[in-house]
């Protein structure tokens, strides 16, 4: 059943046939190549210098362009696409390509490779677009919708519920058809808010609100539970981005995106994480089965590549309260540490701090570390700057020592999303070329929220009357843009203060513009988009696409698969597409 605050703009994929809804999709190509060709010869002015008759002139012109384009569109698309793609089955309700541990033991793969990505075996697949649940309804607005959520959304049903675990029970809270998440109660023992200031007072500060000051900005919380701890860093200003291994029942990465936060699929078994060297300030592990000391220390190799110098790598064990005599409780801590001492020492981690289950190590600042540790040491890689990881082998040496960007956390310049030009310079990108994008982003948001229907935002220029259902305050929340280069559309979007946050996806056919990405502490991954992106179907309310045709224009990817993809990851009846997708 449709909301009735939704218009044309609306563009429910799961209900019309491809050709149809590609039909739409071309339609508002043309609509924001217009927008974004009538801003680009004035863009160089400020968003606030954007005259706002000229959003509704601009307005006016492109619903007449469309008109005179439609009938040409339609005889293309339709004469293009005549083969109607179905629905999947109600068991794909859930469906994410490239996870099928049956199907990975079948082709072979074992010693935990068949948890790993396999995209390889998903094209065979059956094309088909993915069901909505019955009982699916509209995430409630932010910030309420990060608190509570509608547990018919989300695959875990009350039995699940009931029986996985007390300490589950008392993070979540079952509810009818709803789930209260309490942050002060959580997984965490004492609540996140105690806990995110005892890691604060651990590595030397008076608060947690003081991390910034300390150089940390962007954070992987690797295995998140159900995000309260990214929540609670979101109150901060700080980027936690969320990654967790595919679960077909009750998902963390699942249940974070539900509300509102980052998350992605994502373990590092036996290759890479999707991220350059050096791009997190903080990794924190807060009650994950990982065994850390395992494969001659690989994972912690792996943890150390992506964790910039001078950043703290947090780990709580999985015991978040102490059972049994006090003598028995220091002895599993010197278990504990015994097992990653040797491992922290030969990767020059120092450990700083340890109170109670809570473990910070420090990442050296200093590469002279690595040379002046012969004995047992681990050799240093020789991929220079040039690396860029997309699940690739995990390897048994350091990374980044000899990067440019070898720059301690706590001598990071400015704060905020900008970077000098001496960053700039660093990342390889002229500092003209930067603001230019800068600029035009800002005038192409005016743009957009102007052509957005005024019945779905309470910030849109032209508000609905009072006989009309009044909007939620903003119905996106979860961005993805698809080919991000520096994540302008995120700073143009936060500059104007959408509440909303961004998946920076940088294509991998691109140049590799994500460390920059990261270092103005956006949410940010690699990404092939000839397969699958790693998460779980209906977690984006918006998907933008700049150039994106471009970079795919010399591989052998179909991009009937390509939208397919984007009706799976979409939400349904909300702002489906802001797209020039050439």
């Amino acid at each position: 059943m449709r909301r009735p605050w939704h218009n044309k703009l609306s563009i429910n994929f799961g209900a019309r046939p491809l050709g149809s809804w590609l039909v739409l999709c071309l339609m508002s190509l043309v609509a924001l190549i217009f927008v974004l060709s009538s801003s680009s010869s004035n863009y160089i002015e400020p968003a606030h210098h954007f005259p706002v008759s000229s959003i509704y002139s601009n307005y006016r012109r492109i619903k007449e362009q469309v008109a005179v384009d439609y009938l040409e569109l339609s005889a293309v698309t339709l004469g293009a696409t005549r083969e109607e793609i179905g629905f999947c089955g109600k068991e794909r309700e859930n469906f994410v390509p490239c996870y099928n541990v049956s199907a990975n033991l079948l082709e072979g793969f074992g010693a935990g490779e068949e948890f790993d990505r396999h995209c390889e075996f998903s094209r065979e697949a059956e094309r088909c677009l993915v069901r909505t649940p019955k009982d699916y309804k509209i995430p409630l607005r932010w910030p309420a919708g990060r608190d509570v959520i509608w547990s018919g959304n989300v695959k875990i049903s009350k039995d699940q519920f009931l029986s996985s675990g007390s300490l589950t029970k008392r993070l979540m809270l079952l509810e009818e058809n709803q789930i209260a998440f309490h942050s002060d109660d959580g997984l965490i023992f004492g609540g996140v808010k105690d806990y995110s200031r005892q890691l604060a007072e651990m590595i030397g500060l008076g608060s947690d609100t003081e991390f910034s000051q300390a150089g940390i900005r962007t954070i992987l919380d690797i295995d998140c539970g159900f995000g309260s701890f990214g929540a609670h860093l979101a109150t901060l200003n700080l980027m936690a981005i969320c990654i967790a291994a595919y679960e077909a029942t009750g998902s963390q990465v699942q249940l974070t995106l539900e509300r509102g936060l980052p998350a992605v699929i994502g373990n590092f078994i036996t290759r890479q994480l999707p991220y350059p060297l050096l791009s997190f300030d903080m990794i924190h592990c807060a009650q994950s089965g990982i065994m850390w000391d395992q494969k001659d220390g690989l994972l912690l190799i792996e943890v150390d590549r992506v964790l910039k110098p001078g950043g703290y790598f947090v780990l709580t064990s999985p015991t978040s309260r102490p059972m049994g005599s006090s003598s028995q409780v220091n002895l599993k801590k010197r278990i504990m540490l015994n097992a990653m001492e040797g491992l922290t020492q030969k990767i020059c981690w120092t450990l700083l701090a340890q109170q109670d289950e809570t473990f910070i190590w420090q990442k050296t600042a200093d590469t002279k570390c690595y040379t002046s540790r012969k004995q047992d040491s681990i050799p240093l890689c020789k991929e220079g700057d040039a690396a860029q990881s997309y699940y690739k082998p995990l390897v048994p040496c350091i990374s980044g020592t000899s990067s440019k960007r070898w720059i301690p956390i706590q001598n990071r310049s400015g704060s905020g999303s900008g970077l000098s030009v001496a960053e700039l310079r660093l990342h390889g990108v002229q500092p003209a070329d930067f603001y230019q994008d800068m600029q035009f982003w800002r005038s192409a948001i005016s743009n957009f929220w102007s052509l957005l229907t005024p019945l779905i935002f309470s910030d849109h220029p032209k508000r609905p009357g009072d006989e009309d259902p009044l909007p939620p305050f903003n119905m996106i929340r979860n961005v993805m843009d698809m080919s991000a280069k520096y994540g302008g559309l995120n700073h143009a979007l936060l500059e104007r203060r959408k509440s909303v946050w961004v998946m920076n996806v940088v294509p991998v056919q691109a140049s590799n513009t994500l460390p920059l990405i990261l270092d103005r502490g956006f949410a940010g991954v690699l990404h092939d988009w000839c397969e699958p992106f790693p998460t779980y179907p209906r977690t984006y309310d918006m998907l933008h696409a700049n150039g994106l045709l471009s970079h795919l224009a010399s591989e052998s990817c179909s991009m009937k698969d390509l939208f397919v993809e984007m009706d799976r990851i979409l939400r349904p009846e909300v702002i489906t597409s802001l797209y020039p997708l050439s």
